[in-house]
């Protein structure tokens, strides 16, 4: 369905629904504090003593990275894979919550707060549990007087703590169905122009040359090359993976790097990207194996760069 086919009632809806996408970046979605089933009137912001508790959280999440890294270091890759497969759907959650949303509910594809599913015209299943996620709260620092209602004015003013808040998935709710967004199946249609577009918008310049020494593309600072001829599908995604460095890996973030992970954590990229607009990136599951060297903390500084990218890159497209 395309827009220039929806009604008005739809076209608020599809508006609505693209704007609760951007809005719940991060999982921020500050709203949505309510128990882990669907709330009644009486009990939309209490929390019951089977709720999840924040430490609980944050333990949950360290528990999945010793998940991943434990995985890794034996040979397996396919948890890796289902994560980055969890972040295609949610490229604008934490790390943290996108731990949070696999452990808890892996089929999830969309999430939001009860409240918010209200305003779709959707409403949570009686019984349902809901997701639990890490969104954050901002408070003043102690220089700031009871009594002072302004916001902070810099990041010193700030102390940021966390509270565990609640998302339902689709799934797990009924009512008015939400517009079909166009799916891409085996060719990119009209995201290669879009990802094109942003590179430009990132002031980066895009050429083609059969100088590349057998590579389909070349990321060379500013200045992204790729081989003529490319089907359309293999163009995109090795573009995405060259735009991945320019994001990634210029300047200081080649530091502590080496070749072969700068090449796995681009194609990471790659692979959230083409997974989340409906492409298959090809990249063998093993191949990932190599992004862990040991160091639980550097898997887990490498899996943010790629969220990050993968971010940046996905914004662009539905922008």
């Amino acid at each position: 369905m395309n827009s220039s086919s929806l009604n008005p009632r739809q076209r608020r809806l599809k508006s609505r629904t693209l704007e609760l996408a951007r809005s719940e970046m991060a999982g921020l979605v500050l709203t949505e504090a309510t128990s882990g089933n669907a709330p009644t009137k009486d009990q939309t912001q209490q929390l019951t003593e089977t709720t999840m508790k924040t430490e609980q959280a944050k333990d949950l999440i360290e528990k999945q990275i010793e998940a991943l890294g434990t995985a890794l270091e034996s040979g397996q890759s396919e948890q890796l894979q289902e994560f980055l497969a969890t972040m295609a759907r949610f490229h604008r959650y934490s790390l943290g919550n996108l731990l949070l949303i696999m452990v808890q509910n892996p089929e999830a594809t969309q999430v939001a707060g009860f409240h918010t599913w209200k305003t779709l015209g959707r409403f949570v299943k009686s019984g349902e549990k809901g997701i639990a996620i890490l969104a954050p709260m901002v408070f003043k620092g102690d220089k700031h007087e009871a009594s002072d209602s302004s916001p902070p004015e810099t990041d010193e003013d700030r102390l940021v703590r966390f509270r565990v808040v609640y998302v339902f998935d689709i799934s797990q709710t009924d009512g008015e169905p939400l517009p079909d967004f166009a799916q891409v199946s085996g060719e990119p249609g009209e995201y290669s122009e879009r990802l094109k577009a942003l590179v430009r918008q990132m002031n980066i310049e895009l050429d083609y040359s059969d100088q590349l020494g057998g590579a389909f593309g070349v990321s060379k600072g500013g200045t992204i090359l790729l081989k003529p001829g490319l089907d359309p599908a293999h163009e995109f995604t090795t573009l995405v993976h060259e735009l991945a460095h320019e994001i990634l890996h210029h300047g200081s973030g080649r530091e502590g790097t080496t070749k072969r992970s700068r090449e796995l954590e681009a194609e990471a990229v790659a692979f959230v990207v083409a997974q989340s607009v409906g492409l298959d990136s090809g990249t063998a599951s093993s191949d990932y194996i190599q992004l862990y060297q040991g160091d639980k903390k550097l898997l887990t500084e490498r899996l943010d760069a790629v969220r990050r990218a993968a971010g940046t890159i996905l914004d662009g497209l539905s922008s």
